[in-house]
């Protein structure tokens, strides 16, 4: 289920950080009270493939994110214990060592099946056990949020395990968001920071057709 256009959840998740610290976050308050924008981006395991490239890849960007208000927070279903195991490896052991923004670890489920994005193909009832069998991986495909300082979803998006993200298209997005916000223009498809953008109405898109169109 879309979660776009309405309030982030309101749920306090573990975390850690590349100093070993334990601590909670709550994704909503983090946009709210900081009057701050945030990427929220899930991978489905530590100690994997593509996901230490995202994780660098979103790190090396961190400042790119930092100059437009905004905030990364990356999020798997591992325990703080193996994130902070995964950033003590170095990279060139396979590990992430060198990310600084939080990392959820959301190890009880609780956010992730919130938001319906569990690898989970199917669910049974185990009446002897009384316990839920679950087919699938039970870990999170790569999905991506971005969150405006109201706590509002502006974009959701889910890739499947092996396709890596684009961490530009993300700040593209964000730059769009803002453009929005402060201008009251509406953006076109491939429109970049410094591009022409529209009037939401009908001559808007006329002119907008008329000059970029061919």
């Amino acid at each position: 289920m879309a979660i776009v256009g309405k309030q982030f959840p309101d749920l306090h998740v573990d975390a850690m950080n590349e100093m070993g610290d334990t601590f909670k976050i709550n994704v909503l308050e983090e946009a709210k009270n900081n009057n701050k924008k945030v990427v929220l981006f899930w991978y489905p395991k530590d100690f994997t493939f593509v996901c230490p490239t995202e994780l660098h890849a979103f790190e090396a960007a961190k400042a790119e994110f930092a100059k437009r208000n905004t905030i990364v927070i990356g999020a798997s279903c591992d325990t703080p214990e193996v994130h902070f195991a995964w950033l003590s490896q170095a990279k060139d052991n396979g590990g992430i060592e060198g990310v600084t923004y939080p990392i959820l670890a959301d190890s009880n489920r609780n956010l992730s099946s919130i938001l319906g994005i569990l690898d989970i193909k199917n669910e049974t009832y185990d009446e002897e056990t009384g316990t839920v069998q679950v087919e699938g991986d039970n870990v999170t495909y790569r999905a991506t949020y971005i969150i405006d300082e109201d706590g509002i979803v502006q974009h959701e998006s889910i890739n499947n395990m092996p396709l890596g993200r684009n961490v530009g298209e993300y700040l593209r997005l964000v730059d769009a968001l803002t453009h929005v916000q402060e201008k009251g223009e509406v953006c076109p498809a491939n429109w970049e920071e410094g591009k022409d953008a529209m009037q939401a109405n009908a001559k808007g898109t006329a002119a907008y057709l008329a000059n970029h169109v061919n």
